[in-house]
């Protein structure tokens, strides 16, 4: 039996993202995936009549949520749009070097994976879609009708960490030839039975629907965009949390807080002094893991890390 999932919103890390985001009642603040939006409405509950709170998201079902909660509170609004398009969006408010903290919460939400129509999860079956907003681009059925095996096995391997990835894509060309891929269960079934090696708890299509529902939303690309366009908005000792869900994220967000807190990068063995690298950013801490009570609590947490870092002025 492979292990089931809750249906229940917990927001990841709660506690953690609050003191790292270290609010100040009157300051502004983003959270650039609101999700359900657990982490937007407990910034909201620390700050004060003048404080405020912008939220993004690609998500139509999220962005209905969030219009909910913008009706009843006018320190908040929320944003029909990816992230990696947020000082675009957020120029209009005029925000520039003004932001006290912004937030990510990369990856899928629970609502997302509970929701069968959506076809993020294996668990239940639904159209194979994985499109975090599904009125653009393409689905993964879509994808997997046309794609060579060759760009499966890149993709699965590359953004689903996956050693069998090869033999998993040719599986699923020669299973579309007999019958098109429309559903999350027909894929799921085709990958298991190809699967040479099944990790105990792990469903066997674990890393290939990671990988791609990753590419069909450009979620990494998108984190490599957004992260430089946060250096923009954050004001002098405002706040970059990152919540990451998998070593590609995590990654990605160690290496920009690394990089900017070492500031430019010069040729080697070329003569600067140590005002001369220009850091943007210091970090906070080490990386924040959920404790083995949340994990209890919500097993989707287990694989979460937290890194913070600190605008410099």
């Amino acid at each position: 039996m492979f292990p089931t999932q809750s249906s229940s919103h917990i927001p990841v890390l709660l506690n953690e993202v609050l003191d790292a985001l270290n609010i100040h009642a009157e300051g502004t603040y983003l959270d650039c995936t609101f999700g359900r939006g657990g982490h937007s409405r407990a910034i909201l509950q620390q700050l004060g009549e003048n404080g405020r709170l912008f939220a993004l998201d690609q998500d139509p079902d999220a962005v209905a949520e969030g219009k909910i909660l913008a009706a009843s509170d006018p320190r908040f609004q929320i944003i029909h749009c990816p992230f990696d398009q947020l000082a675009k969006v957020l120029s209009e408010y005029k925000l520039t070097r003004s932001v006290d903290g912004i937030l990510l919460d990369l990856g899928v939400s629970s609502p997302q994976l509970d929701n069968a129509e959506r076809g993020f999860s294996f668990m239940r079956d639904g159209e194979l879609d994985m499109r975090m907003n599904p009125s653009e681009g393409q689905s993964v059925a879509e994808w997997l009708q046309f794609a060579k095996v060759e760009d499966i096995a890149l993709v699965i391997k590359t953004y689903g960490e996956e050693r069998h990835a090869k033999r998993l894509a040719k599986a699923i060309v020669t299973a579309r030839e007999v019958e098109p891929f429309t559903h999350t269960r027909q894929l799921a079934e085709i990958v298991a039975a190809a699967h040479p090696q099944w990790e105990e708890g792990r469903h066997p299509a674990t890393r290939t629907f990671q990988a791609f529902r990753i590419f069909i939303n450009r979620e990494l690309e998108q984190l490599a965009e957004v992260l430089p366009q946060t250096l923009d908005l954050l004001a002098p000792e405002g706040r970059l949390a990152v919540i990451s869900f998998h070593s590609l994220e995590d990654r990605i967000v160690k290496r920009f807080i690394r990089d900017e807190v070492r500031g430019d990068n010069y040729p080697p063995n070329f003569p600067v002094t140590v005002d001369m690298l220009n850091p943007q950013l210091r970090q906070i801490g080490k990386a924040v893991f959920p404790s083995d009570e949340e994990v209890s609590r919500n097993p989707r947490s287990r694989s979460a890390v937290l890194r913070v870092a600190e605008r410099l002025a």
